[in-house]
């Protein structure tokens, strides 16, 4: 079996090409979680909207986001010619989970509601841009990523609120 042409074509859609995406998506959290955690202290003395969630559901919320980004990522791969194919589909999701690892420096890593903010905004429309171009390939990865999109939409009005709170 020729591992390489494999890997480009997509024929090794399970369990490899899922694995990789969990590990791609779960990379991405850790990498984020690299900023997020150290400040953690500094979030809990922030002044917050009373719409503010439990501490406790934010990893649950990101776990199952992150998971349903690998399965949509993972279905994606299957459909549309493997990971290196001349799969362009891709580049909106890397893009989107380039700006995710982003916000997570920004308003954690930075201490700054404000520099969050702007990348959170530039984050909901690619999601967007994923979810159509994933969508033109396989529906049902397009759709795996709504509850991302309100969830993110979600985080955008509490990071407004958390940045409005404490100017």
């Amino acid at each position: 079996m020729n591992v390489t042409k494999n890997f480009q074509t997509g024929r090794l859609h399970s369990p490899l090409t899922f694995l990789l995406a969990l590990f791609i998506c779960f990379g991405a959290a850790r990498l984020g979680s690299f900023a997020t955690t150290p400040n953690l202290d500094w979030y809990a003395t922030l002044a917050k909207p009373a719409f503010t969630p439990p501490n406790w559901a934010f990893p649950v919320a990101w776990t199952i986001l992150f998971a349903l980004m690998a399965i949509s990522l993972w279905r994606i791969v299957r459909v549309s010619g493997g990971w290196i194919a001349g799969n362009r589909t891709l580049i909106a999701f890397f893009v989107q989970l380039l700006l995710n690892i982003a916000w997570s420096f920004a308003f954690f890593g930075a201490r700054d509601p404000a520099s969050g903010l702007v990348v959170i905004l530039l984050l909901i429309p690619a999601i967007v841009w994923t979810m159509v171009v994933f969508g033109r390939k396989d529906a049902a990865s397009g759709w795996l990523l709504a509850p991302y999109l309100i969830w993110v939409i979600y985080a955008a009005t509490l990071n407004a609120a958390i940045w409005r709170l404490n100017v």
